[in-house]
């Protein structure tokens, strides 16, 4: 199986998928390896990217904010969930309004942008098909699963944030600097790793027969237990110690170059 992160290290700058990936990608899908997108966003984000590989037989399967819901594709039927309270998100909302900061917070379906805090970037920097809805944190639903709060601002605006964010909260949470202007609030043992074990032990597998790429914080996990974990030469300084090899750059086409030297395709 090929785990592939999608901004930084499948998609080019520009957010798409290059030719000569997309080539390399669906040949080893026909060849009979698993190649499966790991992302942050639902499905419905990504559809465009999935359908361009061909990702869409019965045995294609997408990993989903950030391994909280694995998704077989052909069909769009869970096949893992995991979510949060609505009460587990109060200490990060009590926070955000002390300091000042946006809330974002993601059911499996759409957005809710908190609007009783300060206004959100998410949505107008967010690439794809999602519903974004406004409400305030108390009228939100207690009857619902949420998949993860979203803190998007400024880079140097959330440097700050993330320094001033006190130990007793950060505990709360797997918090992920997913991208320079957004951090992640995820349930405290939740990764890409953790919908990836669920998927590959739907197939008998284990993480002996994971391939992953990546190339920021939130990649950490899937590239640490993955029996090869690649980093991409753009990705951070993090990512590239704790990886078993690097590829090239997302911009020059690395994912697909390093595959097609591993699997020997002419």
């Amino acid at each position: 199986m090929v785990a592939l992160d999608l901004d930084g290290t499948l998609l080019t700058s520009d957010k798409t998928i290059s030719k000569k990936n997309e080539k390399i990608l669906k040949q080893i899908h026909q060849d009979g390896i698993k190649v499966v997108l790991c992302t942050g966003r639902p499905i419905n984000a990504i559809w465009p990217y999935i359908k361009q590989l061909g990702l869409t037989t019965e045995n294609d399967y997408t990993i989903t904010f950030n391994g909280a819901l694995v998704v077989h594709n052909a069909d769009k039927a869970e096949l893992f969930k995991s979510g949060m309270a609505k009460t587990d998100f109060e200490p990060l909302y009590r926070f955000a309004d002390e300091v000042y900061a946006p809330l974002d917070l993601l059911d499996f379906e759409q957005v809710y942008s908190i609007s009783d805090l300060k206004k959100s970037k998410y949505q107008e920097q967010f690439k794809g098909n999602i519903k974004f809805t406004s409400s305030t944190f108390a009228n939100l639903g207690t009857d619902k699963l949420y998949s993860k709060g979203i803190v998007c601002d400024n880079p140097s605006l959330l440097d700050n944030f993330s320094k001033d964010i006190p130990a007793k909260l950060a505990r709360r949470y797997h918090i992920v600097r997913s991208q320079p202007q957004i951090m992640e609030f995820l349930a405290p043992k939740m990764d890409k790793t953790v919908g990836l074990k669920a998927l590959l032990k739907h197939f008998g597998w284990n993480f002996s027969n994971l391939m992953a790429f990546g190339d920021s914080q939130n990649d950490l996990g899937m590239l640490v237990h993955a029996q090869l974990g690649v980093a991409m030469e753009n990705g951070t300084e993090e990512i590239r110690a704790i990886s078993s090899a690097i590829a090239g750059n997302n911009d020059d086409d690395g994912v697909g170059n390093y595959l097609k030297s591993f699997f020997s395709i002419r």
